[in-house]
């Protein structure tokens, strides 16, 4: 099977042993495999989490097994996966699309690089979605972390008050070790949005971390604040 002229994929320098013993890995947080693309909106959710992460690939035709399925033809991957990366993902995505021949079958490797414009948003029927990379699956992002991604790729320093609620915030962790935005608010009767920019602020100066755990934002010291 040839590439046509039209064709942005290339031959990998792989070949479909690397490929097996790559997804013999198994899935993670640089690594996801799929039968097939079903469609261009749910592998943009794949790429835009690799992208809003640290990166990663993904391989076409290799089964949930583990086994080499490869694909019949690539042309209607490869369109699905353009229109993904182009069209579906905001703002568009530069990824590269690599060919392994497999028998009368192809294995395609999608290699997705962190996006050094962060967020990248999915555009859905009605909005749009930034996803996150955790483990092997894909997280929705929290309106917190979304504004934590855009400040660290800001060029803009940050800046916070350390007064009355800032202190209350730090004694509640010493005894606690996590809070969330709404107890946060509660704790020192102010609105959900002044509570949220704030522990934003926090994490992006790296005084915080925000994990996230069964949906809930959470936030504790940052280890360069232990001790």
């Amino acid at each position: 099977m040839y590439l046509n002229n039209h064709s942005t994929a290339s031959l990998s320098q792989m070949d479909y042993l690397d490929v097996k013993n790559l997804a013999q890995t198994g899935e993670g947080t640089y690594l996801e495999f799929k039968r097939t693309i079903p469609s261009a909106y749910k592998i943009a959710r794949e790429i835009a989490a690799f992208a809003n992460t640290k990166g990663g690939t993904v391989l076409i035709g290799v089964d949930d097994d583990k086994s080499l399925v490869g694909v019949v033809g690539y042309q209607e991957e490869e369109y699905l996966l353009a229109k993904a990366a182009k069209e579906l993902c905001k703002p568009a995505l530069d990824i590269t699309l690599e060919i392994v021949h497999f028998g009368d079958r192809d294995l395609l490797v999608i290699k997705v690089p962190e996006a050094s414009n962060k967020p990248i948003y999915v555009q859905g029927e009605n909005e749009t979605t930034v996803f996150m990379r955790e483990k092997d699956q894909n997280k929705v992002a929290s309106k917190e972390l979304i504004e934590i991604i855009k400040k660290r790729n800001s060029e803009e320093g940050v800046t916070f008050e350390y007064g009355p609620s800032e202190q209350k915030l730090f004694r509640y962790l010493n005894e606690y070790g996590e809070i969330t935005v709404e107890k946060f608010a509660q704790l020192v009767d102010i609105p959900r949005a002044k509570a949220s920019s704030t522990l934003v602020n926090l994490v992006t100066a790296e005084i915080l971390n925000l994990t996230r755990k069964d949906n809930t934002d959470y936030f504790t010291y940052s280890q360069n604040n232990k001790g």
